[in-house]
C-alpha cells in the first residue's frame, strides 16, 4: 500500500513497519556522533564542577523549552531552583517553585537519570500525572495518568484560532491504544536493532503518532527521545538540549511532523531532520559551555573580593545572560531592595572595576560587566 491509499501512516496495512534508507542517514549520523564526541572531549578537560554546571544549564534549558514548544512559559528561576534542589547544586538563594514546574522537572530528570530503567505504562502515567498535578489542562479537566478515551471526538493535532483551526494530523482511535502502546513499549524495552541515534528519532516519532494522552504528548515524546539519547550516550548527565533546539526551529518541527504523518512508512526524511537538529543542538551546547567557563573565570578573577548577597545574585543574573539593560531600578526590583540601596551596590562595583557604565546617562544610565584582563 502506498501513501496515496490512506490519510495517516498509522492506517497503512503494514503499520508500524518503519523503513529508512540507512545509506542516506550514515553521514549525518556520523556527523552528529562526531559533534557529541568533540563536546564530551572538551568536557573531559574542564573538571567535575564545571561539568555539573554545564549539565545544570542544559537541563534547565530542556525543561523550559520543552514547555515553550507547547506555548507554556515557565519561570526560569523557579526551574533553576527546582533542579538545583534535586541535584544539590548551589545557586545561592532559591526561588519559590510551583507544582507545575516541579512536575516537568521530575519528568525530565527521571528520563535522564533513570534512562536504563524500563519504560512502562505506570512510568508514563506517572510522567503524565506530574505534568498535570491539578487534573486540568488550562480550563479543561482531563484524564490524568490514563490513556485518552476520545469521548470528545478523535484526537487531532491542530493549530490556529477557534473556527479556523488547521488539522495537522489525527491520531489512532482510543480503542487501539492498549495494543499500540504495548507494541511501542515492547520495542523501547527490547534489544536494540537500529543504531542508537536512529532509535531515538523513531521513539520520538512513534509516540507522537500514537498521541495516547489527552494532553502533554509532545513533552512526553521529547522525554522519551531524551531517554533513548541518554541510553545511547551511556551517561546520566545531559550536556545538550534537543528540546531547546526544536524550540528554535519550532515551525520546521511541526512541518516535518505533519509531512511524516501524511506520508509513507519510509521515514528517512524525518530521521534526516532529527539528526540535523540533534547536531545543531550539540553545537549550541558548545556555546553553553563557553558561558559556563566565562562565569567560572569571572568568579575566579574576583575570588579575593567579598560581595553582598544582592551583588552576587545580580552578577550571576548578568553572567547568565541578562535580558535588556541593567539599570538601578531593575537592580532594586530584582534584589528586592530600595533604589538607594541598589545605587550603593552598583557604585561599589563601579569603584572596584567589576561594572562599568554603558553609553548614555541620567535616567537612561545602565551598567554592564567590565572586561576581564586577558
Amino acid at each position: 500500500m502506498n501513501s496515496g491509499d490512506y490519510t495517516y501512516i498509522w492506517q497503512a496495512s503494514d503499520w508500524p513497519a518503519w523503513r529508512f534508507d540507512l545509506a542516506s542517514l550514515a553521514e549525518p549520523m556520523a556527523e552528529a556522533s562526531r559533534a557529541q564526541g568533540m563536546l564530551m572531549g572538551r568536557l573531559a578537560d574542564v573538571g567535575m564542577a564545571l561539568r555539573d554546571q554545564a549539565s545544570f544549564a542544559a537541563l534547565t534549558d530542556d525543561v523550559v523549552k520543552t514547555s515553550e514548544i507547547e506555548g507554556e512559559h515557565l519561570n526560569i528561576q523557579s526551574v533553576r531552583s527546582s533542579i538545583a534542589r534535586r541535584l544539590g547544586v548551589d545557586i545561592g538563594a532559591l526561588a519559590p517553585v510551583d507544582r507545575h514546574v516541579e512536575g516537568v522537572v521530575e519528568m525530565v530528570l527521571d528520563a535522564t537519570f533513570n534512562s536504563p530503567l524500563p519504560v512502562t505504562r505506570e512510568r508514563l502515567f506517572g510522567w503524565h500525572a506530574a505534568l498535570f498535578p491539578t487534573g486540568y489542562s488550562g480550563l479543561s479537566r482531563i484524564d490524568v495518568g490514563a490513556w485518552r478515551n476520545d469521548a470528545r471526538g478523535p484526537m487531532q493535532v491542530v493549530s490556529g484560532p477557534f473556527g479556523r483551526q488547521r488539522v495537522h494530523f489525527e491520531a489512532p482511535p482510543a480503542t487501539w491504544l492498549e495494543g499500540e502502546t504495548s507494541r511501542f513499549l515492547d520495542w523501547v524495552n527490547g534489544p536494540p536493532e537500529e543504531p542508537p541515534l536512529i532509535r531515538a528519532g523513531l521513539g520520538h516519532l512513534w509516540f507522537v503518532t500514537l498521541h495516547p494522552f489527552d494532553d502533554g504528548n509532545g513533552r512526553i515524546a521529547r522525554a522519551i527521545g531524551d531517554l533513548l539519547l541518554a541510553r545511547a550516550d551511556g551517561s546520566q548527565q545531559r550536556f545538550y538540549s534537543l528540546s531547546a533546539q526544536i524550540q528554535r526551529e519550532r515551525k520546521a518541527y511541526y512541518d516535518i511532523l505533519e509531512r511524516t504523518q501524511r506520508g509513507a512508512l519510509d521515514v528517512t526524511e524525518w530521521l534526516l531532520w532529527f539528526l540535523d537538529v540533534l547536531h545543531r543542538a550539540v553545537d549550541h551546547a558548545q556555546l553553553t559551555l563557553d558561558a559556563v567557563l566565562t562565569k567560572a573565570r569571572f568568579w575566579n578573577h574576583w575570588a579575593t573580593m567579598s560581595f553582598n548577597e544582592r551583588q552576587v545574585k545580580l552578577l550571576n543574573r548578568m553572567l547568565d545572560g541578562f535580558d535588556g539593560k541593567l539599570t538601578s531600578s531593575k537592580w532594586a526590583a530584582i534584589a528586592k531592595c530600595s533604589p538607594d540601596t541598589a545605587l550603593r551596590d552598583i557604585n561599589d562595583l563601579l569603584v572596584r572595576g567589576v561594572l562599568r557604565k554603558t553609553e548614555g546617562g541620567g535616567r537612561s544610565t545602565s551598567y554592564e560587566l567590565n572586561d576581564l584582563p586577558k
